[in-house]
């Protein structure tokens, strides 16, 4: 099964360009400590000189190959690719990590990325983690900052000149979940539907697209009045880079008819505009204390072309219309126009008598 961490694109008519991280985002990067000089460059793991089909545990095939590499250089690589993940988790500390080791490593040619996935596990309790290696683009730098900073997740990620190295996001696949989970007795229905309407302002106000159900995880937390319910992104190659403003809307793609279904069944239209006034709310505030960070990298974003400026002019002319703003008009950038839709909801949370558009308006 695919995932962002190294989806496959099933529309390859949909792939977007990979765009170099430019040095101005590289500037970003280094003050806020993302850029580090990592051991395993992308190019390095290309390297391998054997692979194998991987299987799930049904035995069903993957679209990932388990890959092997130079005995000489076997032994070196994970050494160095432990260094990465004390990197990534406790500052380069290895001498925390020493009981750690590198269980295998996989590839994924499908991925927009072409992922290596690392499965480290700790020798003492047999406990196994993941993170990836990819190609650096742009896109996905934004993406996965806007997250760390607009959302409720933290996320943990490095760059090295062209290389990414990404944590793991752990949960349910979306597709799994609406097979498995959706109607499941275990979890109130009101809360999933609650998540969604939330999970769906959080992608349409920073504008990441191709929330389909395979690019976004559930993560289910027990609680002691019945279990919450998180949706997290994982998959950030398309950060702000369509022109058609609904495909920042995962409510409105055919993977994703089950949710927006089961959110009309159980929602009334003035609680789910509720429950989105609450995460606007809350991207607010999260601005509010981030704000230098934030404006910094906007700012950066707003000078990198990582879409057509068709898509560009496309998008402003929608926003515009949906939020009722001729403000958007002068935006000339992807940057230009998030921050147009920060400002967007903050006028809307201090004047709530001008309303927004609900989450359910259609095209």
């Amino acid at each position: 099964m695919g995932s962002s961490q190294g989806s496959p694109s099933r529309f390859t008519q949909m792939k977007k360009p990979s765009f170099p991280i430019t040095e101005g985002l590289r500037s970003y990067l280094r003050r806020y400590r993302r850029e580090r000089d990592v051991p395993v460059r992308y190019e390095r793991l290309r390297s391998f000189i054997e692979s194998a089909p991987l299987h799930d545990a049904q035995g069903r095939p993957t679209l990932w190959e388990t890959v092997v590499y130079d005995r000489l250089e076997m032994d070196s690589l994970h050494e160095d690719l432990k260094r990465i993940y004390a990197l990534l988790r406790v500052d380069g500390d290895l001498s925390v990590m020493r009981h750690l080791y590198v269980d295998r490593i996989d590839y994924c040619a499908f991925g927009n990325s072409a992922p290596f996935r690392i499965r480290i596990v700790n020798a003492y309790n047999d406990n196994p983690d993941h993170f990836y290696i990819k190609r650096g683009d742009a896109s996905r730098v934004y993406g996965l900052e806007l997250e760390h900073l607009l959302s409720p997740n933290r996320l943990h990620y490095l760059t090295c000149g062209d290389t990414l190295v990404e944590e793991h996001i752990a949960g349910i696949p979306g597709d799994v979940f609406i097979a498995r989970w959706l109607h499941s007795d275990e979890l109130r229905p009101i809360r999933v539907a609650k998540e969604l309407v939330k999970f769906n302002e959080r992608c349409f106000v920073r504008l990441l697209g191709d929330m389909r159900a395979y690019n976004f995880v559930v993560v289910i937390t027990p609680d002691f009045e019945g279990a919450q319910i998180r949706i997290r992104a994982m998959d950030f190659d398309q950060q702000s880079y369509e022109g058609r403003m609904n495909l920042y809307r995962p409510q409105f793609f055919k993977d994703n008819q089950p949710l927006a279904l089961f959110c009309i069944k159980h929602l009334r239209v003035e609680t789910a505009r509720q429950y989105q006034r609450e995460e606007q709310v809350l991207m607010l505030q999260r601005k509010a204390i981030i704000e230098e960070r934030l404006d910094s990298l906007l700012k950066t974003m707003a000078g990198d072309a990582i879409a057509p400026r068709e898509n560009v002019l496309e998008l402003r002319e929608a926003l515009a219309e949906h939020y009722g703003r001729g403000e958007y008009l002068r935006c000339e950038s992807m940057g230009d126009l998030i921050r147009e839709n920060l400002e967007s909801i903050r006028l809307s949370v201090e004047s709530p008598l001008s309303g927004l558009p609900s989450f359910d308006e259609g095209e």
